[in-house]
C-alpha cells in the first residue's frame, strides 16, 4: 500500500467524472470499488448519506434478485461485488472514525496489487481546508485530480440534471431545465449549481492545502485527446491507455437553452472563463469560442 498512489479525483459536477471512474477502472494498473463516490469524507454528519446508501443498498439487492431469476450469472456475479462493497462502505461511515484505518483499508484490501486506488467523490470539491487537509494526509501517497469543463456546458449539463431528477409527470423537461436557469440568474435561487462551478474559489482552496506536486487541475475535453490522457496517467504514475475510452460525459436527451437566458449566462459565467486563462494555462478552444462569443 505504501508504494501505491492514492487518488482523490474531486472534479466539479458533470465534468466528466464518471467517465474517468470508467476510464480508470479498466485500467491494468488500478483497483477502484465498485461505489464510484464513497463520499466519506464529506459525511462525518452522516444520516443522511447512510439513509441513502442504505435505499442504494436495497436496490442492489432488489435488481439481484431479479437476476437470479432471469439467470443472468454475470449480472449476479457483477451485482455480488457492488453489494458486498456498498455493505462494507455503510459499515466503515457508520463506525467510530476517530482515524481513518478502516476506509483505507476499504479502498485497498483484497483489490489486488495496484499502482492506483481511488475515491472518485466530486462533492470532496467543496470540503474545507482543514477537511481536505485531513483528506489528503491520511495517505502518504494521495494525489489530486480535479476537473473543470467549459463552465457554460457544464452549468447547463448540471441544470439538465437537477431537472430530470425534480420533473414532475406533468413538467415539460426542457421548460423545467430553463426555469431552473431563470431562477438562478433572477432570483439567486439553486446557488449550490453555481458553486459547484466556483473553479476559482476551489483551485485556489485546493493550492492552499494540497502540496503542488501532487495536484492536478485538468481541462476536461484536453483528457479526451491522447496527449491529455498521457498527462494525467503520468502524473498518476500508471501505465499510459492506448484507446480513449468513450462517453466522456452523459448529457442525457437535448435541451435548448432559451436564446433570452443565455447571454445572461454567459455574462455571469465571464469571470470564471478569464481566471482560469490567467491562473491555470490556455483555454481549449471550445472555451476560447465560448469567450469570444461573450465579448462579441
Amino acid at each position: 500500500m505504501s508504494q501505491a498512489s492514492l487518488l482523490y479525483c474531486v472534479g466539479a459536477t458533470k465534468a466528466g467524472t464518471s467517465w474517468f471512474y470508467r476510464a480508470l477502472h479498466d485500467h491494468p494498473d488500478c483497483a477502484l470499488p465498485a461505489v464510484k463516490e464513497a463520499h466519506y469524507w464529506d459525511t462525518f454528519a452522516r444520516d443522511k448519506q447512510l439513509a441513502a446508501f442504505a435505499q442504494r443498498l436495497q436496490d442492489l439487492q432488489d435488481a439481484r434478485a431479479e437476476a437470479v431469476s432471469a439467470a443472468r450469472d454475470w449480472q449476479v456475479r457483477n451485482l455480488d461485488r457492488r453489494i458486498a462493497d456498498m455493505e462494507a462502505l455503510i459499515a466503515v461511515i457508520g463506525a467510530d472514525r476517530t482515524d481513518d484505518r478502516a476506509y483505507l483499508a476499504w479502498l485497498t484490501e483484497g483489490r489486488g496489487a495496484a499502482r492506483l486506488y481511488a475515491d472518485m467523490t466530486p462533492n470532496y470539491a467543496t470540503l474545507p481546508d482543514e477537511a481536505m487537509d485531513r483528506m489528503v494526509k491520511a495517505h502518504p501517497m494521495s494525489k489530486v485530480v480535479y476537473l473543470i469543463r467549459d463552465p457554460l456546458d457544464r452549468l447547463w449539463s448540471h441544470i439538465r440534471m437537477q431537472a430530470r431528477r425534480q420533473r414532475q409527470s406533468h413538467e415539460v423537461y426542457e421548460k423545467k431545465a430553463n426555469n431552473i436557469l431563470y431562477r438562478i440568474l433572477n432570483r439567486w435561487q439553486e446557488t449550490h449549481i453555481l458553486e459547484r462551478g466556483d473553479y476559482a474559489g476551489t483551485i485556489r482552496r485546493l493550492r492552499r492545502v494540497v502540496p503542488a506536486e501532487r495536484l492536478l487541475v485538468a481541462f476536461a475535453e484536453t483528457l479526451l485527446t491522447a496527449d491529455g490522457l498521457a498527462r494525467v496517467c503520468a502524473f498518476l504514475g500508471i501505465a499510459p491507455m492506448r484507446d480513449i475510452p468513450a462517453q466522456a460525459v452523459h448529457e442525457g436527451a437535448p435541451v435548448l437553452m432559451l436564446d433570452k437566458l443565455r447571454p445572461r449566462a454567459q455574462r455571469l459565467l465571464y469571470e470564471q472563463y478569464d481566471w482560469v486563462a490567467r491562473n491555470v494555462g490556455p483555454l481549449p478552444q471550445n472555451w476560447q469560442d465560448n469567450c469570444v462569443r461573450m465579448t462579441a
